[in-house]
């Protein structure tokens, strides 16, 4: 069964086919697919935003399962954002380098017990009989105090995992996506399609 993952992030695909390397090897970007189409994702929350993602996708492939995720950072000190704004927070054009180091220095006085912080992570499905599903993963953990790590993208440099002492930056990749938010999710999906498309 293919599999179309309603994102162009080359970053993002990596992961989900690590992450998702067992379940088919067929998986592609919308784009490998060639869909190109403007996605308005006008939801309130990640839930909404990747199922409308999903649904959107799946209008041009109703023969395949469409995948589409929602995710971001939630920093509690900042009343939980940039949350399903992260994309778009400070400007879409903005590079992340200079994202988190404006979210640094919002931060700068805080404690730590104040700089609490998650990643949130929504994935959507829409399968070709017409069901829908969708799960959320998270991973917590808090801001750190300096931009760290080469492994990551987005604001991984300046989340910090004290149980691992480092940011979600530095672990390895297959470290990483044992305890993400999107490996979490896309676990859990994983389980679902397993469940239907084995009964």
């Amino acid at each position: 069964m293919r599999i179309v993952f309603a994102t162009g992030n080359n970053d993002k695909m990596r992961e989900i086919r690590q992450i998702l390397g067992g379940f088919t090897e067929d998986i592609v970007s919308m784009k490998d697919a060639g869909i190109d189409i403007d996605i308005v994702e006008d939801g309130s929350t990640f839930e909404e935003n990747a199922m409308i993602k999903a649904r959107a996708v799946h209008e041009h492939c109703k023969d395949a399962i469409v995948l589409a995720d929602d995710s971001g950072l939630e920093i509690d000190f900042l009343n939980k954002e940039p949350g399903i704004y992260s994309a778009r927070y400070l400007g879409r054009e903005t590079p992340y380098p200079e994202k988190n180091a404006i979210i640094l220095d919002k931060l700068k006085d805080v404690p730590d017990e104040k700089r609490s912080a998650r990643f949130v992570c929504a994935i959507a499905a829409c399968l070709p009989g017409g069901e829908e599903i969708v799960v959320r993963g998270t991973m917590e953990g808090r801001i750190g105090y300096e931009i760290a790590g080469e492994n990551g993208f987005g604001y991984d440099p300046i989340f910090f995992l004290p149980e691992y002492g480092k940011t979600s930056a530095e672990l390895l990749p297959e470290e990483k996506n044992a305890v993400s938010h999107r490996g979490k999710a896309l676990r859990m999906m994983e389980e679902k399609l397993k469940e239907i498309f084995n009964a």
